[in-house]
């Protein structure tokens, strides 16, 4: 090991975590006590690692790699740097992991006895993503979401010691709202690596084809089907919103900043006009904030 190999590693945990800022809802405000911070960071750093492998965007040079184990020759391998995560994610229960971030994720799950499901449900997703690049139906894509995003809110019940069934419920409604929100504002970024989220039945419906989201701008039928897309998670949020007014204290406010931050997403995107094809449109802070406020007062 060289002198310069701890300064790589840290690089790759901070590279991960500094993420968090361009997320559409706060990860881990200040306001939260520092434990909960902590713990969300952790649990947002295997999230945000595990997708960054997904999609091919892990930082240049192959340290994460490295760090799982897995050869310079196969570093370029999706699947088989998820496998070696899944291996490492393993040693979080029992042994000792590789990898920094989930180092810092074996505390978290010490401290608030966490189980592997959630975590093995984003791998999960992940894994699809290298085998399906299409959904055909909604049902589909749910299920998809079952996978790459409803964990994520159940593990944030579970650090903060808030699950019940009824919560989980309502926060599967949210965080799937919230993956078909970041799936509207990236239709271009997506299929640039062949992708689509779309469903297939819905394109159909709305007589949009492939080549269409492949414009620089939308047109008519493509703004429609994402205006159709935007009010089923509008829907998604609504069903889920009554989460926030059965907690208190702080993590009221976290919650709130999840269901405002996708509702100030979709907002973002119907001032576009639905055209999501020349970038993601993102909310300005102003915005985000009147939705937080709306939200707490159980407006909207």
């Amino acid at each position: 090991m060289t002198a310069t190999t701890p300064a790589r590693t840290g690089d790759a945990e901070r590279g991960t975590l500094d993420k968090a800022a361009d997320e559409n809802f706060p990860v881990a405000p200040f306001f939260l006590p520092r434990v909960w911070r902590d713990d969300l960071m952790a649990v947002y750093g295997f999230a945000r690692l595990v997708d960054d492998i997904g999609d091919g965007d892990l930082a240049p040079g192959g340290a994460d790699a490295r760090l799982l184990g897995v050869s310079p020759e196969e570093a370029e391998n999706r699947l088989v740097l998820l496998d070696a995560f899944e291996a490492d994610l393993g040693r979080v229960f029992d042994g000792t992991p590789h990898h920094p971030l989930l180092r810092r994720l074996q505390l978290t799950v010490r401290r608030r006895d966490l189980a592997p499901a959630p975590f093995l449900g984003l791998i999960a997703a992940n894994r699809q993503d290298q085998l399906v690049k299409r959904y055909e139906t909604y049902d589909d894509l749910l299920a998809y979401c079952e996978l790459s995003a409803n964990p994520v809110g159940r593990l944030v019940l579970a650090v903060t010691g808030t699950s019940t069934p009824e919560r989980i419920r309502l926060s599967d409604a949210i965080c799937t709202a919230l993956q078909i929100v970041e799936h509207l504002q990236d239709v271009a970024e997506d299929l640039g690596r062949d992708r689509i989220y779309l469903p297939a039945v819905d394109m159909k419906r709305f007589h949009v084809q492939e080549a269409d989201l492949a414009r620089k701008t939308a047109g008519a039928s493509v703004r429609a089907l994402v205006a159709y897309e935007a009010q089923r998670a509008r829907d998604l949020l609504n069903e889920g919103a009554p989460l926030v007014g059965s907690v208190h204290g702080r993590l009221k406010l976290l919650l709130a900043g999840f269901v405002a931050g996708g509702r100030a997403a979709i907002a973002a995107i119907a001032a576009a006009e639905y055209d999501v094809l020349p970038g993601p449109p993102k909310p300005g802070k102003g915005r985000l904030l009147r939705e937080v406020g709306v939200t707490l007062r159980g407006e909207g």
